[in-house]
């Protein structure tokens, strides 16, 4: 078969072991997930709400183009509902985003360390990949403007940044936005955006306004707790929105996911809430690392990157067989590191415990 030859040896993306899959290897009882950056507290309870009393037909396809959730978006947004798209994850954003614009001949500019579909999809569209090493975990923009040419057709920009937890304030994003080509499409990966508290960060709803070749990405699988679910979406101009439209899918939001959408954006409450706990845990985190003399990244995120300055693989191990999912940095680009997602209070104490074992061992 003539498959595309960059796809034979293309590895699959690779998610966190999941619950139940370390059940069965390790026969542990207690399981505490903390490799995927989910929202520990799960979602608004009036998700929960709209989950029950869900009677839609199960055999009628769903609106097509979210209409309902689309309009309900863009009151919350303040945005024409002609600004707005739709995925089955921010994930398929990105492919969308890729298969739209990339092609053999043109490049595509990212930083080195940073979301990995952004390469994946580079790869299967067979475009040139362009990374620039991060300055300190954070994206070198500078470095990024200069790797741009007139065959460069998108440019990621993920803030804050997985999995270093970094983010771009404002005016440094303006003056990188200033001096992109026109023709290029920046894309703004903002998943995390919601946990940021940073008083600096950038207001992307009016870059979109300003920039013409602008597209930011927002996810409900974060804060939001509706990783299962899976929505995402993006906030352009009409004119980006209207050439994306028919690479989209048809069908890509059932019909569940729209109505649970808008009930978790009534419950800002509940955002805030986790927003907060959210930093109530990173301290947890940053109190252990500066006890023990580790090096982190401080975090926009609900996670953190810390340094063992040992193999990955091995303090991740250690933790899986005490039952605590975590990420070895290896396959993110930081091979002494892990990524922990910030859990609840106790879950965060639990395996900051396990990890003060990991390093009490010699």
């Amino acid at each position: 078969m003539r498959w595309k030859e960059q796809i034979l040896d293309l590895t699959p993306y690779q998610p966190g072991k999941s619950i139940d899959a370390v059940r069965r290897e390790y026969g542990l009882e207690k399981i505490v997930k903390l490799a995927s950056n989910e929202n520990p507290f799960g979602c608004s309870k009036k998700v929960i709400e709209t989950i029950k009393e869900f009677s839609t037909s199960l055999a009628i396809y769903p609106d097509g183009y979210a209409t309902d959730l689309r309009n309900a978006m863009a009151d919350f947004l303040k945005m024409k509902p002609t600004q707005l798209i739709f995925g089955n994850g921010s994930d398929n954003l990105i492919q969308m985003i890729s298969r739209a614009l990339l092609k053999p001949g043109y490049n595509t500019v990212m930083s080195a360390h940073t979301f990995s579909q952004y390469s994946h999809n580079a790869i299967i569209e067979g475009a040139e990949i362009r990374e620039v090493p991060d300055i300190d975990g954070a994206h070198d923009l500078e470095g990024m403007l200069e790797a741009i040419d007139e065959k460069t057709s998108i440019v990621w920009v993920c803030s804050p940044n997985n999995p270093t937890g970094k983010y771009i304030s404002g005016d440094d994003l303006i003056s990188f936005l200033d001096r992109v080509p026109k023709e290029t499409l920046v894309v703004l990966d903002e998943a995390y955006k919601e946990y940021v508290v940073a008083e600096d960060y950038f207001d992307a709803l009016e870059l979109v306004e300003k920039y013409e070749n602008l597209i930011t990405l927002r996810t409900f699988s974060k804060i939001y707790g509706l990783a299962s679910l899976r929505v995402g979406y993006g906030i352009s101009n009409e004119k980006v929105i209207r050439a994306l439209e028919p690479v989209r899918e048809p069908f890509n939001v059932n019909a569940l996911a729209q109505k649970a959408v808008i009930a978790a954006i009534s419950d800002q409450e509940f955002i805030e809430e986790c927003r907060q706990k959210n930093r109530e845990g990173l301290e947890q985190y940053y109190q252990f690392c500066r006890e023990h003399n580790l090096s982190y990244y401080p975090s926009q995120g609900n996670f953190v990157l810390i340094n063992f300055r040992v193999d990955a693989d091995e303090v991740f191990q250690y933790l899986l067989e005490r039952g605590y999912i975590v990420r070895s940095g290896k396959a993110l680009g930081f091979p002494t590191s892990i990524r922990v997602t910030v859990g609840s209070r106790e879950e965060n104490a639990g395996v900051i415990e396990q990890m003060k074992a990991f390093l009490s061992r010699s």
